[in-house]
Parts: structure tokens; C-alpha cells; sequence
């Protein structure tokens, strides 16, 4: 297949959540928006084949250079085609085990939609129709079909409600896609639905008045103090001393194979020496969310590392005086879903920077302008990203290279401080 690729602009990149029942992560169905070409009078002459285009980069551009595994996490990737991509091949440039095919429900089924499912599901493709509502001309593809995508924030609740039930029959997984709360996750799943996707993970449910348990108080005072800019080893190695599972993992990290010492390492001080008080912070970050979380709501914390590392590379990119503080910001701006309480709770127990803190309670200032520009971003708001990152002084190519790169660094990290 050959699809022209000139006058090539940026192509923005982001993931949207899969998670089943129990809030594991299923997959990500990747979500793509492509630049105009041009302003002329041809610029959306063929909106058909703008789609083709953007869909062909996004299989191009964004997974080739981004890394499918990266993207996902080494779990599958839900990628839309187009009917003209779909029929022409363009599947073929995806592996069938970490690939589910995604088509719009009003794809026009004509014969060769019909023999090219029928073929993709023999060569062990998985094909999901998105935004299905009964009666569509999409249900001759139920046979070929594995998961069936229905908007619930949008169709009637009677209707979406009763689908589980009318498709019993084709064996196909049924997924509620634009979840935004708590409440609508319970009603889909209480219907029957399997998996469900959207943002409400995000979002917390109920709010503990209680203290926090020493525990996480004190992995609280850890994120704000290894994230201050001033930071020194001697302190650094106080604070890791304090920590016997993370003072043992820092001893398990440095002398692992990757670091080929010929001698054991026992000096908590050289060890932080060998590793840098950069890897040491980013890998204390991991943890210390994940003590937080105390095994639950595992996404929220991935994406409060990819938020973190995208305003650090934004502050670097204005030459703010404290990136780390911008690193701080992302990272806690999910802390209100991670412990269940308000976030002015939360903040009030930490040693934040002023502006840091009231970015995080949504005042108006240049942190919260940051942050904004991410979130939009990671939910694929394109044009609030856009708007966002202008009023913070940044170009519109910036923002998707830098969630590119964070995605990177999220998965790098993860795999580092799970071997460690």
C-alpha cells in the first residue's frame, strides 16, 4: 500500500485508557489528530481522504517513531482505519497480537469490508466497531467482530443499557467508551458491559476526613523533598536511609548486572554516587506513588508520570528557575484520585512551592497554564492543548513531541524501578 505522505505536518499522539472491571488496564485506543496540510480552497476538498492521511500517519509517524510498545505498554493498541485503509491493507503494518482494528460503526459494508474482516479475523486480528448503535448498517460485521464500542455519555441510557443483552448472542465484548465519572463506570458495568474506557478513573469518589496513616505521610514528605531543586546528597542519602524498602532497592539497583561491578556495593553514599541524584529522584518518584496507591488505581499513577515529565520538559523549554517543581506539579496532580481526599487536604501536608500549590487547586497562574496544556492533551482536546501551550508561550509542534518523549520516559522508568 502507498499512501502519500508530502507537505508532512505534526501529528499529535495521545492514549486513552481501556481498563476492565476490576480497573486493570486492557489496552489504549490511541488517539491521533493531523494539521491541516494548508489553508487554500483544497485544504478539506476530500475529507475522506484527509482521513486516510491522518490514519496512515498515525500507523507511520506515531507508532513507528514514538514505538508501539512505549505508546501502550506492551498491551494492545486500538488504531482506527479507515474504510479505504482497512480494505487497501493497511493492517498489515501492525502485529495481529497487540492490534485491535478499529472501524466506525457507519464504515459503508460493502463486499470487500465484509472479505477483508472475514480475512484479518483468520490471520488472528481482533476488530472492534466503534460508537455502535442498534439497527446501524455496521451489523452484518458482527460475526468477525470482537468488541463492540457504544458512547454512553451521548446515546439514550435505555438504549445503550439494553445492548448487552440484544448482542448476547454474537460472543463480542462490549466496551462503554466516553466513561467520564464513577457513577456512569457502575451503571455500564451493573448492564453487562466488560471493559471501559475514559477518563473517570481520574476522577475521585469519596473523600476520607480521617488522618493520613503515617506511611504515606511520609511518602508524601519524600516526593516533595526529592523533587526540591536545592537538594543535597547528604540529604538525599538521609532521606533514603530513613526508607528501608527504598534504601534497598537503591543497593539492588546499583548492583545489578547493568551496572557490571567487578565489587558489591554496601555504601548507601557511593550508591547514590553511581546512580545520580536525577535517577534517584525519578525512581524514588515511581515508588513513592506506587506506596501511595497501595495497589490500587495503577493508571492514575502512570498518568501522573507522564504529566510530570511533560511539565518538566515545558519548564525547561521557558527556562523556568525550578523545573523540579514543575516535575512536582504533574506528579501530584492526581494525588486527590490516588488517596481519596481533597486536594486542598493533600497539599496542606506537603512542602509545595506557593505557585505549585495553587496551580494544584486550580488557581490561575503560569503552573496551571502548564498543566492545562497536558491535561487537553492527554484527553486529545487538541484545540484547548493549542490554546493552552500559546498562552504559555509555546509553539504547537512542542507540546506533541514533548508527550511523545514522556510517554518514552514513562515506560523506561517503570521498567527500571520494577527491576530494581
Amino acid at each position: 500500500m502507498a499512501i502519500g505522505l508530502d507537505a508532512r505536518k505534526a501529528v499529535s499522539i495521545a492514549r486513552q485508557p481501556i481498563l476492565d472491571p476490576s480497573g486493570h488496564i486492557f489496552g489504549y485506543e490511541l488517539l491521533y489528530h493531523r494539521e491541516p496540510a494548508d489553508t487554500g480552497a483544497d485544504a478539506d476538498a476530500d475529507e475522506d481522504a484527509s482521513g486516510d492521511l491522518a490514519g496512515a500517519r498515525v500507523l507511520t509517524d506515531g507508532i513507528l517513531a514514538v514505538g508501539l510498545d512505549a505508546l501502550t505498554s506492551g498491551l494492545r493498541a486500538f488504531v482506527t482505519l479507515t474504510h479505504h485503509l482497512l480494505v487497501e491493507g493497511a493492517a498489515s503494518l501492525l502485529p495481529p497480537e497487540s492490534t485491535v482494528l478499529e472501524l466506525a460503526a457507519d464504515i459503508n459494508v460493502d463486499d470487500a469490508v465484509i472479505d477483508t474482516c472475514r480475512r484479518l479475523r483468520d490471520q488472528g486480528y481482533a476488530i472492534a466497531l466503534d460508537n455502535f448503535r442498534a439497527g446501524q448498517e455496521a451489523h452484518p460485521l458482527l460475526p468477525w467482530v470482537a468488541f463492540v464500542k457504544v458512547d454512553v455519555q451521548h446515546a439514550p441510557a435505555a438504549e445503550w443499557s439494553a445492548l448487552p443483552g440484544r448482542l448476547k448472542a454474537f460472543k463480542v465484548k462490549l466496551v462503554a467508551e466516553h466513561v467520564e465519572t464513577p457513577e456512569v463506570a457502575a451503571a455500564a458495568r451493573a448492564a453487562g458491559y466488560h471493559l471501559f474506557q475514559g477518563f473517570y478513573f481520574c476522577q475521585p469518589t469519596t473523600f476520607a476526613r480521617t488522618p493520613l496513616p503515617a506511611r504515606r505521610l511520609a511518602y508524601l514528605t519524600l516526593l516533595s523533598a526529592l523533587n526540591r531543586d536545592d537538594l543535597s546528597l547528604d540529604e538525599v542519602e538521609n532521606l533514603v536511609k530513613h526508607d528501608v524498602s527504598l534504601s534497598y532497592r537503591v543497593l539492588r539497583s546499583v548492583n545489578s548486572a547493568a551496572f557490571g561491578l567487578r565489587e558489591e556495593v554496601t555504601s548507601m553514599r557511593r550508591a547514590l554516587m553511581l546512580l545520580g541524584l536525577i535517577q534517584i529522584r525519578r525512581w524514588a518518584s515511581v515508588w513513592s506513588l506506587a506506596g501511595l496507591s497501595e495497589g490500587g488505581m495503577p493508571e492514575a499513577v502512570s498518568v501522573a508520570l507522564i504529566r510530570a515529565r511533560c511539565c518538566e520538559l515545558l519548564s525547561e523549554q521557558m527556562d523556568a528557575p525550578e523545573s523540579g517543581s514543575y516535575f512536582l506539579l504533574g506528579l501530584c496532580s492526581l494525588l486527590d484520585v490516588i488517596l481519596q481526599r481533597p486536594m486542598a487536604d493533600v497539599v496542606a501536608d506537603m512542602p509545595l512551592p506557593v505557585a505549585i500549590k495553587e496551580a494544584l487547586l486550580g488557581g490561575s497562574n503560569e503552573a496551571r497554564v502548564v498543566l492545562d496544556a497536558v491535561i487537553a492533551h492527554e484527553r486529545g482536546a487538541w484545540t484547548d492543548a493549542q490554546t493552552a501551550a500559546s498562552r504559555a508561550g509555546y509553539p504547537d509542534a512542542a507540546l506533541p513531541k514533548i508527550y511523545a518523549e514522556a510517554l518514552r520516559w514513562t515506560r523506561e522508568i517503570s521498567l527500571q524501578a520494577k527491576a530494581a
